[in-house]
């Protein structure tokens, strides 16, 4: 039997065993219009139906509630995995976490990105429809309400890793303990005796970086040290941005003797700045991180950082959509775990010519 004709019969099984749904693919199908193999298309991503057509039948979905019933038949054996953008040691640690569950359950990954946007494009869930993955791990990125609507109608769960907005009570997330860590990192550093201390934070759209730069300003006001708006700069968590933005820091007249980058990538930026001004470190500028890359621990000298439990994260995150997959309702949806201070080589007090 060719894989044409298996699919409408599977189809008209969950016709038949939808009466848990508000309404069944007949009814939709009756009230759009259209046959019960054309709202099966629109269910399972076909490209072959028109647009006004795919619009019509997803709205009257979402209105009557329907959602396809769960089941492993109609499951593949996949996990969806999307970033907003993919080429960084970070994504590549998310990655690996992930992998190492979708390993554990004799699982495959799919690997998305949507080229910067924090919402993937309708192409990408599209595809997701016609895969029918066990579940799907959005990083750094959202889905809007239609988009969530058509996953949820066909049962497949969602979990948002690092989520860029508040996803809001409803959107099951894991997260980290931002604040807690930018709190620590720049306590560390006024423990040490500085006073001038920049930071690079990332992309005021993203919850993390606000949270981390909320931790920096509460730890400089609970030490009675004034925050200085001139150190404070914002970039896109890239190498690029944190040279640049260490540049505008390191040459102004009154420079920072320590700088807190948003992440490890923008620290690298740091370090390419300072070499390139004479400046050494941490003799003469003090660099902490955030995230503990593999790559920081070999790094000349080793970054002092934020450890943000990446792989851990990941594996939760794989977890938690798979027993959503299953039926199985967490204690809570919304996860964030504890971040810790690394200390190495590339923070220390200030030099005596730098001390107020």
């Amino acid at each position: 039997m060719s894989p044409a004709k298996v699919q409408p019969q599977q189809e008209t099984a969950s016709v038949a065993e939808s009466s848990e749904s508000t309404a069944t693919l007949a009814e939709i199908a009756r009230a759009a219009g259209v046959s019960a193999p054309t709202v099966s298309k629109v269910l399972n991503g076909r490209a072959d139906v028109a647009p006004g057509t795919r619009t019509r039948v997803e709205e009257l979905l979402l209105r009557h509630g329907y959602r396809r019933r769960r089941g492993a038949s109609q499951q593949s054996r996949l996990i969806d995995l999307v970033f907003h953008e993919l080429d960084s040691a970070w994504a590549m640690e998310v990655v690996r976490g992930v992998e190492n569950v979708a390993r554990e359950e004799g699982l495959s990954l799919v690997l998305s990105e949507s080229a910067g946007r924090l919402t993937p494009g309708q192409t990408w869930v599209d595809g997701v429809l016609a895969r029918r993955p066990a579940g799907v791990i959005l990083v750094l990125s959202d889905l809007d309400a239609a988009q969530r609507a058509q996953l949820t109608s066909r049962s497949i769960p969602f979990v948002v890793v690092d989520p860029a907005g508040d996803p809001g009570d409803d959107i099951p997330s894991v997260g980290a303990a931002n604040w807690q860590g930018g709190l620590a990192a720049t306590r560390h550093l006024t423990g040490l005796g500085h006073r001038r201390i920049g930071v690079i934070g990332g992309p005021a759209r993203m919850m993390c970086s606000r949270a981390r730069l909320d931790g920096y300003r509460a730890a400089l006001e609970t030490s009675g040290v004034p925050m200085d708006p001139a150190l404070v700069r914002e970039g896109e968590f890239n190498h690029e941005d944190g040279y640049r933005a260490a540049l505008e820091l390191l040459r102004l007249p009154e420079p920072p003797t320590a700088v807190f980058a948003g992440n490890d990538l923008q620290a690298l930026g740091v370090y390419e700045a300072a070499r390139e001004l004479g400046l050494r470190i941490p003799e003469d500028l003090s660099v902490i991180g955030f995230d503990d890359l593999p790559i920081t621990r070999w790094i000349g000298p080793p970054l002092t950082t934020v450890r943000q439990p990446l792989i851990e994260m990941a594996e939760t995150a794989a977890r938690l959509v798979l027993d959503l997959g299953r039926g199985r309702q967490p204690a809570t949806t919304r996860v964030d775990l504890a971040t810790s201070l690394v200390v190495r080589s590339s923070t220390a007090p200030p030099s005596t010519a730098d001390r107020p």
